[in-house]
């Protein structure tokens, strides 16, 4: 009886395979199938006594039997629909300037989506590190009902991304519609737009332009969390964003490549990417009607960081009015993360042609993206180019250069947790780690963050890490763009949930409404808090400014010190890291002057 209880418990267990892998139905059937078969061939041995060894045998044969079905029934590619359901209702064909595109409607019909709109050439061949060409035009109607290829990056097997969705958000979800596998491609350079069904070409509603994070490294625009689609559905806002160049093909900067450049530039084409996006919302937008003079660029994590680099690019100068930067900014006088100087750059590119045996930029052309893409840990920062940016954005704001008319941006208390997820901080390592980060300030950092127990030295690390990483930026920001007269709209997320909670990216579900209504990870102040960061997020890409009827007055920060709180309540508080602010500051350099 123990052994019929455990291998049914095994059968469960690889059905579960199965379903994390994503594998084809059909493949699910097959084993089930061969399982029946197991099992009553299993019973008949028993039955006629045969020897132990025959069972084993018979156990191995469906074992390996399993992981042939697992292989041959592999989930394939399939792009992913704009529109979840059967056969969703197409739109009126709307006329863009290189062709006609026809979107999909969501099921009831108050959202209009075009997916996968060509705003570039594909950056493949001899296109592969030039900057973004214009695409061709298209006969016909283009059908933009599925979502490009997510660009080039490193995968992941299915399962391995299944089991991320269950450890890290706790949301994981069986289904039948998704036993497929979302392909990636250099060929990626496309946009996607949220539309009212109400909007036509004139109304000149504001447009939101959404760049997404992964480290510029990986990531996708279709995630559920940063959707358009809620924005969209108020009939007040059209959502776009887009793919740009990731890793290595974004990134690489050569001085052979900077040559051949008309612009001479390098280093920076999936900046380029973002900023011609940004341009094909200036010629098309207003085609679904939207208003190309009323443009709010945002981003999380590296697409914030991206944004904070746009805002000081010449060339992103009249492309928008207003920014959001959600836990990124590369402001600060030695950004911690997706920047670096162009002798860096120059240096890790070189190192990159000595390890692929490539004597010249068309050797690296020749060799196929799959071979390339493992380079996208070490060619992942945006650069001083001369071109898309000619001197680091901190010295920009110093210098009063910046594109922005407002700024809305912000932090959330657990930033660093997915990043030392594997690496916690104890009294063996703590001091050891203070002290490489912080060099001949680290008495400083011990008298202030003191730990005597391992749990203190692994909160006190995680706070540093968030510190450093992800918050002092924002406070550079802040401090720079107010000294330039901007208003600056500045947060501090700490609510924790069921989910993500205030973890780096837990707040995005909040401010783009994107809380599913059957979710039991959230709680009714969690979609109270949603529905407050919504409104004051719908109100800032309208106008500017955030507060409204039934908001807590949201104040212009002009130190960075009282940011707004949404956590248990929606309150202005202190940021806890302002101490080591003062320490970040001297090692940095920083100044306002």
């Amino acid at each position: 009886m123990i052994r019929k209880i455990l291998i049914a418990l095994l059968f469960v267990l690889l059905l579960a395979v199965f379903e994390l892998n994503q594998n084809s139905l059909w493949g699910w059937a097959l084993f089930i199938a061969i399982s029946i078969g197991y099992f009553f061939w299993r019973e008949a041995l028993i039955k006629q006594k045969a020897s132990g060894w025959g069972r084993t045998g018979v156990f191995f044969a469906w074992l390996i039997l399993f992981a042939i079905v697992l292989i041959v029934s592999w989930p394939p590619e399939r792009r992913v629909p704009a529109v979840q359901g059967k056969d969703p209702k197409e739109t009126p064909a709307i006329s863009l300037e290189k062709g006609q595109v026809s979107g999909v409607y969501t099921e009831d019909g108050a959202v209009a989506v075009y997916a996968g709109i060509p705003y570039a050439k594909p950056p493949v061949g001899e296109l592969r590190w030039r900057e973004p060409q214009d695409p061709e035009p298209w006969d016909g109607v283009l059908k933009a009902d599925s979502f490009a290829p997510m660009s080039m990056q490193p995968v992941h097997l299915p399962i391995y991304n299944s089991l991320a969705q269950i450890i890290g958000y706790h949301d994981y979800e069986i289904r039948l519609d998704d036993n497929y596998r979302a392909p990636v491609s250099e060929d990626a350079l496309y946009v996607n737009v949220w539309q009212p069904s109400s909007a036509k070409a004139g109304d000149a509603l504001p447009v939101l332009v959404y760049v997404h994070g992964g480290s510029l490294q990986t990531g996708q625009p279709w995630y559920q969390d940063y959707s358009g689609e809620s924005l969209a559905r108020t009939g007040e806002v059209i959502v776009v964003n887009m793919g740009y160049r990731l890793g290595v093909f974004g990134y690489l900067a050569l001085e052979e490549l900077a040559a051949e450049s008309p612009n001479g530039t390098t280093g920076n084409y999936g900046l380029l990417d973002q900023i011609k996006a940004l341009e094909w919302v200036r010629d098309n937008i207003a085609a679904f009607g939207g208003d190309p003079g009323n443009v709010t660029l945002a981003g999380e994590s590296a697409g914030a960081a991206s944004v904070s680099a746009i805002c000081t690019s010449p060339l992103a100068k009249g492309l928008f009015r207003r920014a959001v930067l959600e836990s990124s900014s590369v402001a600060s006088p030695e950004p911690p993360h997706s920047f670096r100087l162009m002798a860096e750059a120059y240096q890790s590119g070189q190192e990159l042609m000595t390890r692929n045996k490539a004597n010249s930029v068309e050797d690296l052309r020749a060799l196929p993206a799959e071979a390339l893409v493992r380079e996208a840990d070490t060619q992942h920062h945006m650069t001083v180019d001369g071109y898309a940016l000619t001197e680091t954005p901190y010295e920009s704001y110093k210098a009063g250069r910046h594109n922005e008319e407002a700024l809305l941006h912000g932090f959330n208390k657990e930033e660093s947790a997915p990043f030392i997820l594997f690496s916690h901080a104890n009294l063996k390592n703590y001091e050891q780690r203070v002290r490489a980060f912080f060099k001949d300030y680290a008495d400083e950092v011990l008298t202030l963050m003191p730990a005597s127990t391992n749990a203190e030295a692994d909160k006190n690390w995680a706070d540093i890490f968030s510190a450093a990483y992800f918050s002092y930026p924002h406070y550079c920001l802040t401090r720079l763009a107010a000294a330039n007269g901007l208003p600056v709209y500045e947060y501090y997320f700490t609510r924790d949930n069921g989910r993500l909670g205030s973890w780096h990216s837990g707040e995005e579900v909040y401010l783009y409404g994107n809380i599913p209504a059957d979710s039991k990870l959230y709680d009714a102040r969690d979609r109270a808090l949603s529905g407050e960061m919504f409104r004051y997020y719908l109100n800032f890409i309208k106008n500017g400014n955030p507060n409204g009827e039934g908001l807590l007055t949201w104040e212009v920060s002009t130190d960075g010190r009282k940011p707004l709180e949404f956590g248990d309540t929606t309150q202005v508080t202190s940021d806890p890291f302002l101490a080591l602010y003062d320490i970040l500051d001297r090692m940095q350099g920083f100044t306002v002057d």
